[in-house]
């Protein structure tokens, strides 16, 4: 098994060969947006330098920014400790959502109560 399909089979996939992306601009730490990736995603992504997510709607690959021109490229790949979510952190050229905002994450605040570390 080559280096890439060991980091591959890393990943714990859930129930539809699926795991979540949370993805980051590289330089801010800025949240962008989730996507998700089946193994040939990641695999495309990783090879590429260039972000490849699965669409659970469409049922296909899409490589951001091959349509709209704003491009994520790759900065860096983690794996979170359970294995079963991936951080991307890229470089975003343009808006991160497809509605045009800079992130996806950046029009309903729930309005949270501020905990306390003494609760």
């Amino acid at each position: 098994m080559s280096d890439l399909e060991t980091r591959i089979a890393q990943v714990a996939w859930n129930a539809d060969g699926l795991a979540p992306v949370i993805v980051q601009q590289w330089d801010s730490s800025e949240v962008l947006m989730l996507a998700w990736v089946d193994a040939e995603a990641l695999r495309r992504t990783l090879t590429s330098g260039r972000a490849t997510y699965w669409s659970r709607s469409r049922q296909e690959y899409w490589r951001k920014g091959d349509t709209s021109g704003n491009i994520q490229v790759v900065h860096e790949a983690r794996l979170d400790c359970d294995g079963d979510a991936i951080l991307l952190r890229v470089d975003q050229t343009g808006p991160a959502c497809h509605t045009g905002t800079r992130t996806c994450f950046d029009t309903t605040d729930l309005e949270a109560a501020p905990g306390s570390a003494a609760s």
